[in-house]
């Protein structure tokens, strides 16, 4: 006897309840059986003609539901055969093999020793401080003491932006210093370490973009006595516990009185004696008092607050550390050159 065409659905759903593949073989079928183009299921809309008509809608939901159910059983089934795939992958791997090399970056030696500087200053309470690169001329020169007609611009070459007067490349990160001073009220206590531009002729020694890092006290009370113990501090902890420092009166634009700090570096072999030129001491940093007239174009009272500022390049700091010769290199992006320094922090 022909059954009818609900109960034929009727026993592809308990054939599709009873499928469970453990295998991709089982699977393929088992996405034949249902969901091929000559599956069992479609060949059942066949039979909606043979169906009484007030049951045609009822007989193609049943279709509708078997279908349905075979794709969600397929997606399920073929998750679980992956994620089975994954598993006997993870126990036949070998814990034990060799790992595959790994190639390991390096770090500049640039920011090596800006990174250094930092430590060393942080440890006793000065806080970084970060700014623009493109400055105005009040900021960068005026309110450092330098007017327009101060002989101190000619020694610094400056890149001013095309057609302006008044936007400049920084040729110092003196420029943070006064922005600090602008915006904030004293104690201020920061290092500003940064990228600077002067118009120089690039050569072994000498390059148009360099590295800086300066350094600001200012509050009540502060002496040259601070600023010395600050710097042999900071000699000691960057070249060694036994380093002798020596200040040499200078001159700045934005300190009074100012001074060259050196430290001693030896005499021990003749790159010494280069370096040196035969007297052992190297200079490192300018420093000085902060003049009264800085703290006055900044907005703080110089008859009531004191404090000093010192800067130093890092290029020449890092030429010495790693026996570099020629200061382009840092600027090259050679990776020979740079991988020299793998293993640095």
């Amino acid at each position: 006897m022909t059954k009818n065409p609900f109960e034929q659905a009727e026993e592809i759903a308990v054939k599709l309840a009873a499928e469970l593949p453990t295998n991709a073989d089982q699977l393929e079928q088992f996405r034949i059986t249902y969901l091929g183009s000559k599956n069992i299921i479609k060949a059942l809309f066949g039979e909606i003609k043979n169906v009484e008509n007030e049951r045609k809608k009822e007989f193609g939901q049943v279709l509708n539901d078997l279908k349905l159910k075979a794709e969600t059983l397929y997606e399920g089934f073929k998750e679980q055969l992956d994620a089975n795939k994954d598993d006997q992958q993870a126990l036949n791997f070998d814990v034990t093999a060799p790992s595959k090399p790994t190639n390991v970056g390096s770090r500049h030696p640039i920011s090596i020793l800006l990174n250094r500087i930092i430590n060393i200053f942080e440890r006793i309470g000065f806080v970084v401080a970060e700014e623009r690169e493109i400055e105005t001329d009040w900021y960068n020169f005026t309110a450092m003491n330098t007017p327009d007609d101060h002989p101190a611009r000619d020694m610094q070459d400056t890149f001013y932006l095309k057609d302006s007067t008044e936007y400049l490349l920084r040729t110092h990160t003196s420029s943070v210093q006064a922005r600090i001073m602008t915006t904030q009220k004293p104690p201020i206590r920061i290092i500003a370490p940064g990228r600077v531009y002067r118009n120089e002729t690039i050569s072994a020694r000498s390059h148009c973009q360099f590295h800086q890092v300066e350094g600001l006290y200012i509050d009540k009370g502060v002496s040259f006595a601070d600023l010395k113990q600050t710097l042999l501090y900071f000699a000691r902890e960057m070249y060694g516990k036994d380093t002798q420092i020596r200040l040499r009166p200078s001159f700045f634009p934005f300190t009074e009185p100012s001074a060259e700090m050196d430290v001693y570096w030896g005499l021990k072999n003749e790159d010494d004696y280069r370096i040196t030129k035969g007297t052992g001491w190297l200079e490192i940093l300018g420093c000085g008092m902060v003049d009264p007239n800085v703290l006055s174009n900044c907005g703080i009272d110089p008859d009531v607050y004191t404090g000093f500022a010192f800067g130093m390049g890092i290029e020449r700091q890092a030429m010495l550390q790693y026996k570099i010769t020629d200061i382009r290199q840092f600027f090259e992006n050679d990776v020979r050159f740079l991988r020299q320094f793998k293993g640095a922090i």
